[in-house]
């Protein structure tokens, strides 16, 4: 089955850089912690990365498409459903 590769990258526009202030649970924080630490990143990268990954799957949504995620043989492991 042939696969297409999309890298998780944030639109970019020529405006300037928006602030946001978030709250979030202590749970939610530890897991951006986590991820942060674990991809030797910023939780502010981690967000960015995470809303562009939502990104893709909204456009596949409105497509009709499905995403998941394939083992070395280019076989469905896991379907990424409600999104």
């Amino acid at each position: 089955m042939p696969t297409q590769n999309i890298k998780a990258e944030a639109r970019t526009e020529s405006r300037a850089e928006v602030r946001l202030s978030l709250i979030v649970s202590p749970e939610l924080n530890d897991v951006l912690e986590d991820l942060a630490q674990t991809s030797h990143s910023s939780k502010s990268e981690v967000l960015r990365k995470a809303i562009a990954l939502f990104d893709v799957a909204s456009t596949a949504k409105r497509k009709n498409q499905k995403i998941g995620i394939l083992d070395q043989e280019d076989r469905v492991v896991k379907e990424i459903v409600g999104i």
